[in-house]
């Protein structure tokens, strides 16, 4: 039987070599066992809730089916199943999950993966990405029993699974989060790209009846995803830049394929990194909205968070990359912002987990309430705070050598980045190199994948590109 391993966020394999409806019925069996144990724990946060999980899935090839599975399952082990009725955003499943009180809830995506992809994501009972220890946990009770199932047809009969439209639910919550009517008066014309995610229609819908004009790009269901990975990053963006080129928008929102990530581009086509995205709403929240708290940003996020931080006097707090590790700030209370580099933000006032279409809301809040240009925004803030340039290389690397190069590059630090003195080396989840100036540069493996992921950023483009080259020369000899 294959061995089944939760990464930085959920189980994911290709379909019908490792993520089949056998395995993705005994990782149901392995959760439904852990839950159970958990309700009948005394110290467990979930003692004596009622066995209630969430199930939702994304439109990825046979994700309603692996859902089924999935439901079937816990119904078997005697837990009432709330289903989605059709492919639904993840954060709307972590919102029903914290809602209706459940002990948790599965998403069944593999998010911004390639298509042939499939994966199994595991909320807990807060309404947010389960923890490692949970994960482990459940990884523990693994074929610890045997699957045990009832079929559909059975299970709705007895009450135990209940097919529900749990969007409306997500996004009335939204629009208590924003100042919607802000919005809806604004006459805002703005495109929003669906990367043929779940996504698609949700901003027409909360939109309706308002005077913003919303223009759905890539909309349509496309198991293949229209021959890209559904991931928020510029070379995914080609045919919605193409259309803003000859029908300009005031701005395009973009959310992955299951729809807890955003990115953007202005309205002319022009790439918006995620990077300025989180700076934006960071800007909007302590400016406009007039917020105080900690900030919480995942390593690999622009240095522009720590100096606006440091200009507003807010506590920053720096994480592991995960949304995971966010999410475990914000349930200490008093968080501002969670960001990280991929695009997932949270927000105070609502679940902790990343929200794609929250995101985007808030952007338009922005733009309704400066009623300038995302362009000039962008500027401003350059002209406060200086540019920054950041990049990431993927490169192959053995994973049975990654310790010893973590090792390595701890040991030995560069004496400078570019021409500025080291200042820092934060190891805590892989090796940062951070210089005086605020560049840096980072090595880090992927949780799953014989990958190593180098990041960099400097003040113009050619220095961050020097350093991405730096990292590679970094781990020459460590490969052969």
């Amino acid at each position: 039987m294959a061995r089944i391993h939760f990464g930085t966020d959920g189980w994911r394999a290709v379909i019908a070599e490792e993520f089949t409806f056998a395995n993705v019925a005994r990782v149901a069996q392995a959760t439904a066992g852990f839950w159970k144990s958990e309700i009948r724990n005394r110290t467990s946060p979930i003692f004596g809730r009622t066995p209630r999980v969430v199930v939702g899935y994304d439109r990825r090839f046979f994700s309603d089916r692996f859902a089924q599975v999935t439901a079937e399952v816990f119904a078997g082990n005697g837990f009432q199943v709330i289903l989605t009725t059709e492919p639904t955003p993840t954060p709307s499943v972590s919102f029903a999950v914290k809602q209706r009180r459940a002990v948790g809830g599965v998403m069944i995506t593999a998010s911004h993966n390639p298509p042939s992809f499939n994966g199994y994501k595991l909320k807990s009972h807060y309404g947010g990405s389960s923890d490692a220890a949970t994960c482990r946990a459940v990884e523990g009770w693994l074929d610890r029993h045997p699957v045990r199932s009832l079929p559909l047809v059975d299970a709705v009969q007895a009450g135990l699974i209940r097919s529900v439209d749990i969007c409306p639910a997500h996004y009335a919550a939204l629009k208590k989060l924003v100042n919607f009517d802000l919005i809806a008066k604004s006459k805002l014309r703005f495109a929003h790209d669906a990367l043929f995610g779940v996504g698609a229609g949700c901003f027409e819908q909360l939109l309706a009846g308002t005077t913003c004009q919303v223009t759905t790009l890539n909309g349509a269901h496309d198991v293949l995803f229209g021959g890209i990975n559904p991931e928020p990053i510029e070379k995914n963006y080609a045919r919605s830049q193409a259309y803003l080129k000859k029908h300009p928008h005031d701005i395009c929102l973009v959310t992955d394929g299951d729809a807890d990530r955003v990115g953007g581009m202005d309205g002319r086509g022009h790439y918006l990194s995620t990077h300025q995205i989180i700076c934006l709403l960071l800007h909007h929240f302590i400016v406009n909205r007039k917020g105080r708290g900690r900030v919480v940003k995942a390593l690999t996020t622009t240095a522009m968070v720590d100096k606006m931080c440091a200009a507003y006097g807010l506590e920053l707090v720096e994480t592991g990359v995960g949304f995971k590790s966010i999410c475990a700030e914000m349930l200490q209370g008093g968080v501002l912002l969670g960001a990280e580099e991929s695009g997932g933000i949270g927000f105070p006032g609502h679940i902790p987990e990343r929200d794609g279409i929250a995101a985007g809301l808030l952007l338009l809040e922005l733009l309704a309430t400066e009623r300038v240009p995302v362009t000039r925004l962008l500027a401003d803030l350059e002209r406060q705070f200086g540019p920054h340039r950041y990049g990431r290389w993927d490169i192959p690397f053995p994973l049975e050598k990654r310790a010893s190069l973590m090792r390595s590059l701890k040991a030995h630090p560069p004496a400078r980045l570019l021409r500025s003195p080291l200042a820092e080396v934060k190891s805590f989840d892989g090796v940062k190199y951070v210089a005086e100036d605020s560049s840096w540069l980072m090595l880090r493996g992927s949780g799953t994948e014989p990958v190593l992921r180098i990041y960099a950023e400097a003040r113009t483009e050619a220095g961050m590109r020097s350093l991405l080259k730096r990292g590679v020369e970094l781990t020459q000899g460590k490969i052969s």
